[in-house]
């Protein structure tokens, strides 16, 4: 019997990577475009690049920064933010976990949605189709709306244990919050960070091309999700068919079997919790009675936070006469809650974000009767099980400090613009694609993509005839579908260091996908520049 080869470790994978970008630093020359900061029609300020300014310099050969790459990454300050992100994430929910609350909640909205089987309406359709469907056209509208992407990563300690209780696998578990903001994300329709950049900068009006681009968000998202469901079933009915069968062995052990062993009570220290988050919303409702949500290039003006204090305190009295467990649930779904407020109306970031989460792990832990002590101890063996994400997340960003200290970041942009002369509207569209989709891998944030290109990009497509909100259409399909693959990724790299999903195996799975996905949006470009469409 022939031996099946072993895929190498993640570490392992991502270090090769950096040693060919090791490597290209000796054979690629240096170079260098000039840089301007321009002011947003956001008011915000980005540093954009000068068209015609590049200038081949020397390049700088890296050899032994192959070994500094992983602490200069972590000391670098967006991968940093995200590797504290993670760990104080996997503090907090280690907490929670604890309490069993998310294991209790999901047994309860299993046994609920089961009774939905008795409808034969539903019993066609599949409840749990129905279910995975509208969870991720809530993320795929959360990520083309106000771009979510590194807060996937506090949802999969959620979705996963969910999944496998459906009996599905730890990969639907991810695609239903990672995956399906990816693909909102990929078809944006007013997401700020790419598409409200991207055009700024490209001088044409903020969202225009809207309907459109509302078009390419429905053919995406039909045709992913429907990857993901029948994926899903597919794994429902044989689940040792499931690339990651082995690895969920870990999220198996911890749930639905174990609740029948759990004693339902309500402690004074629940209630005590209660008052204290309970006063701390109230004086946030005096302080911010009213909050602005900006959703695109439209706002709403909403008395949001002293509605959302006012249900607390309802679900939490409801929830804590029935048990401790529901109400520390009640705390996620209201941390969410809180979550979703603070990025649409104040601009939060991964450090509100990451507080929020801290914050709830500690109420978490005193509303189970837990010592000081008790949770320190949780909070520290929650970040000693979430270190190899972290360590993972360092190792990748060292790709891009690579190819920054050696010098030919720049010079791989300015090759891939010089590649687009005299091909024709479809093919020009068609390179600036797959330009987009190269860079991408380079430099995986999509607002920092946007000020790097689009100035190069924008004037281009005035010279071969092609409008520019093509060129941004270019651009958004580009940054989006390799964001879900890439392993300069953080947010990826990330997420499946949580889910504890090997990168070699995702790859395994999500590479149709993203052949299907990449060939969609090049067909969805076409049109861009054949076809007279409103905004174009």
């Amino acid at each position: 019997m022939l031996k099946t080869k072993k895929i190498p470790n993640t570490y392992v994978i991502i270090f090769s990577i950096i040693i060919i970008a090791a490597s290209l630093t000796w054979f690629i020359p240096g170079g260098h475009f000039d840089r301007e900061t321009v002011i947003l029609p956001s008011g915000d300020e980005k540093e954009v690049i000068i068209p015609e300014s590049f200038q081949f310099t020397e390049n700088q050969p890296q050899t032994w920064q192959v070994f500094s790459a992983l602490y200069d990454a972590f000391v670098d300050k967006e991968k940093a933010a995200i590797i504290i992100f993670i760990l104080l994430i996997g503090g907090a929910f280690w907490i929670m976990n604890d309490s069993k609350a998310i294991d209790v909640a999901i047994l309860s909205f299993l046994k609920r949605t089961r009774k939905l089987e008795r409808y034969r309406f539903f019993r066609k359709l599949g409840v749990n189709n129905i279910i995975m469907t509208l969870i991720m056209l809530m993320f795929s509208v959360f990520g083309a709306v106000f771009g979510m992407s590194e807060e996937t990563i506090a949802f999969i300690i959620i979705f996963v244990p969910l999944a496998i209780s459906m009996g599905y696998d730890s990969i639907v578990g991810v695609s239903l919050c990672f995956v399906a903001a990816g693909l909102g994300f990929a078809g944006a329709m007013l997401n700020p960070f790419t598409i409200g950049i991207a055009q700024g900068l490209s001088s044409i009006p903020l969202f225009s091309g809207i309907e459109y681009r509302f078009f390419c968000w429905l053919i995406i998202n039909f045709i992913g999700i429907g990857f993901v469901i029948r994926y899903a079933i597919r794994i429902k009915g044989k689940p040792q068919k499931s690339l990651v069968y082995q690895n969920d062995q870990y999220w198996r052990e911890q749930t639905m079997e174990k609740t029948s062993e759990i004693k339902y009570f309500t402690k004074p220290a629940a209630w005590i919790t209660f008052c204290t988050v309970f006063t701390g919303f109230l004086a946030f409702s005096i302080i911010y009675p009213s909050s602005i949500l900006t959703l695109g290039n439209d706002s709403l003006e909403l008395p949001i936070i002293p509605i959302l204090t006012g249900l607390f305190a309802i679900s939490s009295i409801f929830f804590l006469l029935k048990s401790s467990h529901y109400f520390v649930f009640n705390l996620l779904i209201f941390t969410i809650l809180f979550l979703i407020v603070g990025v649409m109306g104040y601009e939060w970031y991964i450090r509100e974000i990451a507080t929020l989460f801290f914050v709830m792990g500690i109420a978490s832990g005193f509303a189970m009767s837990n010592s000081p002590s008790r949770i320190s101890v949780l909070f520290l063996e929650g970040v000693k099980d979430i270190i190899p994400a972290a360590l993972i997340v360092g190792l990748a960003g060292g790709i891009i400090i690579i190819l920054n200290n050696g010098n030919i970041t720049d010079t791989l942009l300015y090759y891939a613009s010089e590649s687009m002369n005299n091909i024709g509207k479809v093919g020009s569209v068609g390179v600036m694609y797959i330009i987009q989709t190269f860079i991408n891998i380079i430099i995986p944030s999509g607002s920092a993509k946007a000020a790097l290109t689009m100035p190069i990009m924008a004037p281009f497509s005035d010279l071969i005839g092609i409008s520019r909100q093509a060129t941004v259409m270019a651009f958004q399909f580009g940054d989006g579908f390799t964001n879900m693959i890439t392993p300069t990724s953080g947010v990826l790299i990330a997420v499946l260091g949580v889910a504890k999903i090997p990168y070699e195996k995702w790859v395994k799975w999500i590479v149709p996908l993203m052949i299907i996905l990449m060939v969609l949006g090049f067909l969805l470009l076409i049109p861009t520049v054949l076809i007279p469409l409103n905004g174009f």
